[in-house]
């Protein structure tokens, strides 16, 4: 489906963005993926093969960003995907949240998200695929969320006018939204597995389909928009969250 293509996924050492980077790559694509953490991306590229490279980067850092494309570049020379995914939560309650805590939200998911487009931009071949992560958050109205909603509410508006600016080059910028996800990002640093388990139950009890997601079924969403059988969607979003922001 994706031979002879090559894909750029932030956020990849973990969670959802290394099920895209594993589903590209199973589809035959090239995959160079990010994260901070040297050891996790190490392990990551272990997982997914020669297809796929690391690179040491965090997104809010525009002298990363620079030497990711430079990495890229050198390595692949082009870019036919890319899915922005690198992101934060954490709970931002109205009458205790810091400034600490909102630059970092916004710097990692709005900032991080509209700088790495714009670097790898002259990288990306006429015709590509963009990909953003936006957030079942921003269609409801959630206590203690309101700044990560904001922040995956710019993103989804980063779809449209992403698409719109770039028609000329028939580059397609659309956004996956998922729901509620077992990945890292929900897990506590001390946290047992039976404890996680506990946590799980108690948040896909709130979903209509009455479990958590698979990073697995966001993969498949992505996998989708970086392909041509996705030829017709254009500043589109897909949401993968078992109908909790629908039903």
């Amino acid at each position: 489906m994706l031979e002879g293509k090559t894909a750029l996924v932030t956020g990849g050492s973990s969670g959802i963005g290394l099920a895209a980077a594993r589903l590209l790559t199973e589809n035959g694509a090239r995959v160079a993926i990010t994260g901070r953490s040297v050891e996790r991306l190490d392990a990551a590229v272990a997982k997914l093969g020669n297809q796929a490279i690391g690179i040491q980067a965090d997104v809010t850092a525009r002298a990363d960003l620079t030497r990711m494309n430079t990495t890229i570049e050198q390595t692949f020379g082009s870019l036919d995907i890319v899915f922005a995914n690198a992101g934060v939560a954490i709970g931002t309650p109205l009458s205790t949240t810091d400034e600490d805590a909102y630059h970092k939200i916004m710097d990692t998911n709005v900032k991080g998200v509209f700088f790495t487009v714009q670097t790898v931009l002259p990288l990306l071949r006429d015709g590509g695929s963009i990909i953003l992560n936006t957030s079942w958050l921003k269609q409801v109205g959630t206590p203690g969320r309101a700044i990560l909603s904001a922040s995956k509410a710019a993103v989804r508006s980063f779809a449209r006018t992403m698409s719109a600016e770039l028609l000329d080059r028939r580059i397609r910028v659309n956004a996956v939204s998922p729901g509620s996800i077992e990945t890292p990002i929900h897990r506590g640093s001390n946290q047992t597995e039976d404890e996680f388990r506990a946590y799980a139950d108690r948040v896909g009890a709130q979903v209509p389909l009455g479990r958590m997601g698979r990073p697995e079924e966001i993969a498949a969403a992505v996998l989708f928009l970086a392909s041509d059988a996705s030829s017709y969607m254009l500043g589109a979003e897909m949401v993968i969250d078992g109908g909790r922001s629908e039903l």
